[in-house]
């Protein structure tokens, strides 16, 4: 009997040690794969977002010529890197002014293709930190990237950064417009206006890329973040596309003509105070505006009637206009006049206000332009 209970208590053990074994050999083979449902409308409509804009956006390379000074030997080694975009089909291509800053450099442009050219540079716009080069690659390698208007964005709307974030491949964030008319500083140091904010991540390297619309239009460059430590920290700018649609294709016609390719400003023809004096004399006077020196003749400001500081008989001064306000913004100071009539191509007539002698009109002024 004895026997008969030690012989069961053997088998059963027996039985459960091969059912674990079985247990553990189907655990140590992969697991089978779960179907996965169809996509999501919003994740569909992404993923062609960027299907269709990511062969418009190129890896932009600067390199720096370096000199041993034992050997004499040159070598060229990368000096910064970011992203850009194809503006047409001959082969101009936008990115920041801060990513190709560099003395003496030379440029690279990557394809989406992963096929590299030589570019060179056609023009520079630093208070608005942009840049355009110019590469020889087959048209049909190049995909602008389509262009729309910043004039009508919503703070909510969808956006979409493209750029190559540390060196790697295309990358893809998303986000809405955070806030909209911010000012941030170019590399010149020159305020640039109406810039968009985005919680869209933009990482170093992000910089020149484009921001899209949930059609895949362009409505700015990325190229500002906020953070201390130099990463993202869900605030980043970019410029907006309205400016970049002014600037881009003057430097382009500049460039073609043989010029500098800096962008065509518009100017009122006139000669101002430094900034330190306007704000001394205008203080004393009581009136907040920019004092006018001179007319130049034949400009728009002449036309107009505007007038500049003359001298009196008996040798003192006798203030003329005072610029108080440009199509409709006040202006303090000489930065502020630059900053109003930045907002205008040349050949625009704007509204201006003026002060003189105690009394306020109003002319419109036909804009010149200047490089």
């Amino acid at each position: 009997m004895l026997g008969l209970i030690v012989l069961g208590v053997f088998l059963g053990q027996f039985v459960l040690n091969r059912i674990e074994i079985a247990r553990l050999a189907r655990a140590e083979e992969p697991h089978a794969v779960t179907p996965r449902g169809p996509l999501g409308e919003g994740e569909r409509s992404t993923i062609d977002l960027f299907d269709r804009s990511a062969p418009g956006v190129v890896y932009v390379t600067t390199i720096r010529r370096m000199r041993d000074r034992f050997t004499l030997d040159v070598t060229e080694v990368p000096a910064g890197t970011g992203s850009g975009f194809i503006w047409d089909d001959v082969g101009h291509v936008v990115t920041n002014f801060h990513v190709i800053n560099q003395a003496g450099a030379s440029f690279t442009v990557t394809l989406n293709d992963q096929s590299t050219y030589a570019a060179t540079l056609v023009g520079i716009a630093p208070n608005n930190d942009l840049a355009v080069l110019k590469i020889e690659a087959p048209r049909e390698k190049l995909k602008p990237v389509q262009i729309g208007t910043s004039n009508d964005l919503k703070v909510g709307q969808f956006v979409m950064a493209i750029g190559n974030p540390f060196g790697l491949d295309h990358s893809l964030t998303t986000g809405v417009v955070s806030a909209l008319g911010r000012t941030i500083r170019s590399p010149s140091n020159f305020p640039i206006e109406d810039v968009i904010q985005t919680d869209a991540a933009i990482n170093p390297g992000n910089s020149g890329g484009p921001l899209l619309d949930s059609s895949g239009r362009l409505i700015g460059v990325n190229t500002q973040i906020a953070s201390p430590s130099g990463s993202s920290a869900g605030i980043g700018f970019a410029i907006p596309v309205d400016t970049v649609n002014r600037i881009v294709p003057s430097m382009i016609r500049n460039h073609a003509e043989g010029k500098l390719g800096m962008p065509t400003r518009a100017v009122l023809g006139v000669r101002l105070l430094n900034p330190q004096i306007n704000a001394n004399v205008t203080r004393q006077i009581g009136v907040q505006g920019v004092i006018v020196v001179s007319v130049d003749e034949n400009s728009g400001a002449s036309e107009a009637g505007l007038t500049g500081v003359t001298r009196t008989q008996n040798g003192g001064i006798e203030f003329g206009d005072i610029i108080t306000e440009v199509g409709g913004r006040k202006v303090a100071d000489p930065g502020d006049l630059m900053v109003a009539l930045g907002r205008f191509d040349p050949g625009a007539a704007v509204p201006v206000k003026v002060w003189k002698a105690g009394e306020t009109r109003s002319v419109e002024v036909k804009l010149g332009s200047a490089e």
